[in-house]
């Protein structure tokens, strides 16, 4: 993988690469539209994720180059820069904007991105970009930020630069992640602690829809906007920040104060699922692999029938799960509409799971979707070696 890397830099610049940096993407094990909320989530990285060549050059220019897209962008310094169209590069190219109006100085640079995580997926590619690039810029001009710090511009790229109303787990989970530990993140406070995953003889399954999703254009943001609406309902009578701030027996009390049926159905599942996080990293810490598994099916129900984030091609994955006695649980992971669902399997049944699922899968939706084993991996680094 580096050497092709490397020779496909030398093709592009006729030049060689002076450094090669990784960042991974991300599933969420737990805690679903709990980010925007100030809640808990359980994510972790994965061995998937974007690689960035790079080489500094003398001519005051920034080019943008990808294996996986034809299109690049080669745009002078400048003290700032706007998102133009759709195109990949305006995440890097956000990232550098933030660097400028931060004060960094920066200088021009030759940059060959490759990633392999599935564009569209909900394993977030764009999370992966972004840190990736925000880690670069820190590491080559001795900018001196820390890793919250670029954490948050990463975050503020896809809010305001790209348009996307995120929350911070994705970017936080990129950066931090820790070989097979899973991180429980309080997305208000962004403390966290890294709670051994082990899976013993089971592994995780990515399963990916190959239906596109597009969050932007989503119903991501109208979901935001009515988890907006609970919490200034609750308000009236609860001194709360966030939805989260509460948990279930206290919205029990006060849920008569929302007033739309729709919005009530959101707001059940957020305080619901930030509570199954809590009870996950238990199940985790203890070993308790099936209870960690039955959270994850109530988990894909909520998100379907309260949060109604999920679709066929996502419910797919968790109804197949409860029929096959290899598969301990299943669910829908990301933001929804397409994308991707995760399942913990029996290591040494897992090809077995592939044939089944995908058979399942194809008969239902009338097309396969693509499974693969994934190990939990290390957050954004220079690769040195």
């Amino acid at each position: 993988m580096k050497e092709d890397l490397a020779q496909q830099f030398q093709k592009k610049y006729n030049t060689a690469h002076t450094h090669t940096f990784f960042s991974p993407g991300r599933v969420n094990l737990i805690g679903e539209h709990i980010d925007y909320n100030g809640g808990l989530v359980m994510p972790c990285a994965i061995t998937l994720g974007t690689y960035l060549l790079v080489s500094p050059n003398n001519d005051k220019v920034f080019r943008f180059k990808s294996v996986n897209f034809e299109d690049a962008l080669e745009i002078p310094l400048q003290p700032s820069y706007q998102k133009s169209g759709e195109e990949w590069y305006n995440y890097p190219l956000g990232v550098i904007n933030y660097f400028l109006e931060g004060g960094k100085e920066l200088q021009g640079l030759d940059m060959l991105y490759y990633g392999d995580i599935p564009i569209g997926s909900g394993l977030s590619s764009s999370a992966s970009i972004e840190v990736v690039t925000a880690f670069m810029l820190n590491q080559l001009f001795n900018c001196g930020l820390s890793k919250l710090e670029l954490v948050l511009i990463s975050k503020r790229v896809e809010n305001e630069f790209i348009g996307v109303s995120s929350g911070i787990m994705d970017q936080f989970a990129v950066a931090f992640g820790e070989t097979d530990k899973a991180l429980v993140l309080n997305c208000d406070t962004l403390d966290y602690q890294a709670v051994s995953s082990n899976l013993g003889d089971h592994v995780l399954a990515i399963i990916n829809t190959n239906k596109l999703r597009k969050l932007a254009e989503s119903k991501y943001n109208e979901r935001v906007q009515e988890c907006q609406t609970a919490l200034k309902q609750l308000q009236q009578e609860l001194d709360i920040a966030n939805l989260c701030d509460i948990d279930v027996a206290t919205f029990d009390l006060y849920k008569h104060l929302i007033t739309d049926a729709t919005v009530l159905k959101r707001a059940t599942h957020v305080i619901a699922e930030n509570e199954r996080v809590k009870l996950a990293a238990k199940a985790l810490a203890g070993n308790d692999l099936a209870g960690f598994g039955q959270l994850m099916y109530a988990s894909h129900d909520s998100l379907r029938d309260l949060y109604e984030v999920s679709g066929k091609e996502l419910d797919a994955i968790a109804e197949y799960g409860k029929t096959d006695k290899n598969v301990i649980g299943a669910r829908m992971t990301g933001a929804g509409f397409g994308g991707c669902g995760i399942a913990i399997v029996k290591k040494d049944a897992l090809q077995q799971f592939i044939t089944g699922f995908t058979e399942y899968y194809d008969k239902k939706i009338g097309y396969a979707p693509s499974v693969y084993a994934s190990l939990i991996g290390p957050g954004v680094h220079e690769i040195t070696a």
